[in-house]
């Protein structure tokens, strides 16, 4: 049985958007429009949550005060922020509060994807020390996010570093231009030669 996640936000687009996210992961995911609305899933009991990603601007509650509660009801659920917030000042405030990671939108989804499951593996305990994706010489450290060929790090840039983390996890698998376009683009607007002009570099 796929692990859970909680997606929390109240803009439709953005929870569709992540819920394409997660199950294209292999995770299954339930949407949550509200703090409220989230505090009643995790305290339901049923079904059980391996992940939150959680908005922090959210009418009534906002996120802030949904990972309060969720720490000082003694939950240890992994919790990644997922906010248009961009001041270094929220980014502290919600790791110093318990929040395990804070992504700012617009995000890329395929480094979102894989930061989910690697927060979801870290949760179930320590990590193997094999955390890597290999293939050739090449091998790509899941959890801190880099890439390595022959042992020599290879510097990329974040939408290099989605292509190459979606390529190595898909070995032999063909990806038509349109599919890259969408998974490591998403929703953002840019000339569709892009795809090209990142498969060459």
């Amino acid at each position: 049985m796929s692990e859970r996640v909680l997606i929390v936000d109240d803009d439709e687009a953005v929870s569709k958007m992540l819920y394409k996210v997660i199950i294209s992961n292999s995770l299954e995911a339930d949407i949550a429009a509200s703090g409220e609305e989230a505090l009643a899933h995790l305290t339901s009991g049923s079904p059980h949550y391996a992940l939150m990603l959680l908005d922090i601007n959210l009418g009534g509650m906002d996120g802030f005060e949904v990972i309060r509660e969720v720490r000082k009801g003694g939950m240890k659920l992994p919790i990644i922020v997922v906010s248009g917030r961009r001041e270094d000042y929220d980014t502290l405030y919600g790791l110093d509060i318990g929040a395990d990671d804070y992504i700012t939108k617009p995000f890329n989804p395929v480094i979102l994807g894989a930061k989910a499951k690697a927060l979801i593996r870290r949760s179930h305990g320590p990590l193997a020390e094999n955390e890597m994706i290999t293939a050739g010489p090449f091998y790509y450290d899941s959890v801190t996010l880099r890439l390595f060929k022959n042992g020599a790090e290879i510097p990329l840039t974040a939408r290099e570093n989605a292509m190459m983390k979606l390529f190595l996890s898909n070995v032999n698998r063909i990806y038509p231009k349109e599919v890259l376009y969408d998974m490591v683009w998403g929703d953002a607007l840019v000339d569709e030669n892009a795809v090209m002009v990142y498969i060459n570099r």
